[in-house]
């Protein structure tokens, strides 16, 4: 049976979808873009300061789901200019200890909101 998972502390949803759904021990999280929770406007100040407010908002989930980045085995990161990715590589190394998550990095052409970034993740629950 599937759990939907939400907490305030994030972004509610902007569609038809949970933040995050379990099952079977396994935390899908919907792609978190850089969206204040508080006013629901995107953050201003370029992509290292939407790349931290991404990771904010997916941390927050995570806690929501009683995780952490620790138990994170998947990532996807979706930009709209993969010019960026050394600032985005070092802020998502700043979260991620070893051993680090599977993970693939996208190019796109556009996202919601006009967003630069968004990342989803999959966690597993600890037994």
């Amino acid at each position: 049976m599937k759990t939907s998972i939400h907490t305030k502390q994030a972004p509610s949803a902007i569609g038809p979808y949970s933040q995050a759904v379990e099952q079977n021990g396994l935390v899908f999280c919907s792609g978190q873009i850089p969206l204040d929770p508080a006013s629901g406007t995107i953050v201003e100040g370029g992509i290292e300061f939407q790349a931290r407010r991404v990771l904010q908002n997916l941390g927050e989930v995570l806690a929501a789901a009683d995780l952490d980045f620790v138990d994170v085995v998947r990532t996807t990161i979706f930009m709209i200019d993969l010019g960026e990715f050394e600032i985005v590589n070092r802020i998502y190394g700043e979260h991620f200890e070893p051993p680090y998550p599977a993970r693939s990095t996208v190019q796109v052409a556009a996202l919601p909101r006009k967003a630069r970034i968004e990342i989803d993740a999959i966690a597993l629950k600890r037994t």
